[in-house]
C-alpha cells in the first residue's frame, strides 16, 4: 500500500513480466522468473501468474463464460460456482455490475490455475457503499483459493482486511513491513502514521509515578505509563484510541484536542467525528450528542504510541534516500 506514484503497479507489472527491472530478481517458489545478474527473464505468458487490473480488462463481447475460459487451465464451473457467477454464465460484462464484473476477472485469473495471484487497486472501481461488502467478500474468496497473493491498494482499511502482512511503499521504497498491529503499534515514521489514519502530536515529556506525561503543544495532557522519557516527543495517536465528549473537558482529563466539530458521519454503527486536525471513531452512544458546529474535546482512551527520535524530519531514512535519489536523477 502506498499513495499514488509511490511505484506499486509498477511491482506488479515487474513480477508479471510486463516491465523489465534494471536489477534484482523474481523467484516464485523454485521457479526464477527474472534474474538480471543471471540474463534469466521468463516470457508473461510463461509465467503462471493471475492478474486482476484495476480495470478489469473484460473481453466485452464475450459472455462472463467465455471470459473466464480464456486461457483457463481448470474446469471452470467450480469457479463459477464458488464466485458466485454461474446464472451470470450468458452475460456480456456492460450487463454486469461493478462487483459482478470483479468476480468475472477473479475467477478467469483463478481459471489459470497460478502460482500467485496479482490484484491492482481490485476494489477501485466500486462505489463506496459497494466496496465495503466486496471487500469482505473478496476476502473470503482470497483465503478459500489458497493462492499466494500480492494486493495492491491505497487504503489502509482494505490492506487491513485483505492482508496477512502490509507492506508500505513510498518512492519506490519500502517504508515499513509487518502486520495491521504492528504498523500501528510500532510505525516507522509520521507517513506511516499518517497512511494508517493517524495524526502525530508534538509536546514535551516529564517523568511522573515511574513514566511520563506529556504536555501537547496543542494543549492537553496524556500519560505514558511505564515509560520514563524527557523532553520534546512525537505521539502518535490513532481515531479508535479517541472518544469526542461535549464542551471543555477538565484539565486533569487526557485531552488531545479542543474546538468545533466540523464532521460527523455514521458508518455501520460506528461515528467518525472530526474536532480540529484531528478525527475519532466511535461507538454511535458515544457521540449521539454530538452534531457540526457544536464544541467539545476528543479524550484519549488507548496509549499513545511514542515514535522514534531517530526518523529524520518525522520520515524514515528509506523515505529520506529515495528523496535524495529521485533529485539526483538516480533509478529507485
Amino acid at each position: 500500500m502506498g499513495p499514488s506514484g509511490a511505484g506499486k503497479s509498477t511491482v506488479l507489472r515487474g513480477l508479471s513480466g510486463l516491465v523489465t527491472p534494471s536489477r534484482g530478481h523474481v523467484r516464485v517458489g523454485d521457479a526464477t522468473w527474472f534474474d538480471a545478474d543471471r540474463r534469466v527473464d521468463v516470457a508473461p505468458e510463461r509465467r503462471s501468474v493471475g492478474l486482476v487490473p484495476q480495470d478489469y480488462a473484460l473481453f466485452p463481447h464475450m459472455t462472463v463464460r467465455k471470459n473466464v475460459s480464456f486461457g483457463a487451465r481448470r474446469d471452470i464451473d467450480e469457479l463459477l460456482d464458488r464466485l458466485r457467477i454461474r446464472g451470470l454464465a450468458g452475460e456480456h460484462p456492460a450487463r454486469l455490475s461493478g462487483g459482478e464484473r470483479q468476480r468475472v476477472a477473479l475467477a478467469r485469473a483463478l481459471a489459470r490455475d497460478p502460482d500467485v495471484l496479482l490484484l491492482d487497486e481490485p476494489l477501485s472501481a466500486l462505489d463506496a457503499a459497494t466496496r465495503r461488502a466486496v471487500r469482505d467478500e473478496l476476502g473470503e474468496v482470497l483465503h478459500a483459493a489458497g493462492v499466494p497473493t500480492i494486493v495492491v491498494t491505497h487504503d489502509f482499511d482494505e490492506a487491513a482486511t485483505l492482508g496477512d502482512r502490509l507492506a508500505v511503499m513510498v518512492a519506490g521504497r519500502f517504508v515499513q513491513i509487518g502486520t495491521p498491529a504492528h504498523l500501528a503499534a510500532d510505525p516507522a515514521d509520521e507517513f506511516v502514521v499518517e497512511f494508517l489514519g493517524g495524526r502525530v502530536l508534538h509536546g514535551h515529556a516529564e517523568p511522573a509515578g515511574g513514566g511520563a506525561q506529556v504536555r501537547l503543544d496543542g494543549g492537553g495532557l496524556v500519560v505514558l505509563p511505564a515509560r520514563s522519557v524527557s523532553g520534546p516527543v512525537r505521539l502518535a495517536v490513532y481515531p479508535w484510541d479517541l472518544r469526542p465528549v461535549a464542551g471543555d473537558a477538565g484539565p486533569d482529563e487526557p485531552v488531545v484536542a479542543r474546538g468545533q466539530v466540523s464532521a460527523v458521519s455514521s458508518t455501520r454503527g460506528r461515528v467518525h467525528t472530526r474536532v480540529g486536525e484531528l478525527a475519532a471513531e466511535c461507538e454511535e452512544a458515544d457521540a449521539a450528542a454530538l452534531a457540526v458546529g457544536d464544541r467539545a474535546s476528543l479524550l484519549l482512551t488507548g496509549t499513545p504510541v511514542l515514535l522514534a527520535a531517530s526518523a529524520a524530519n518525522g520520515r524514515s531514512a528509506d523515505v529520506v534516500a529515495a528523496e535524495r535519489a529521485e533529485a539526483a536523477g538516480e533509478p529507485t
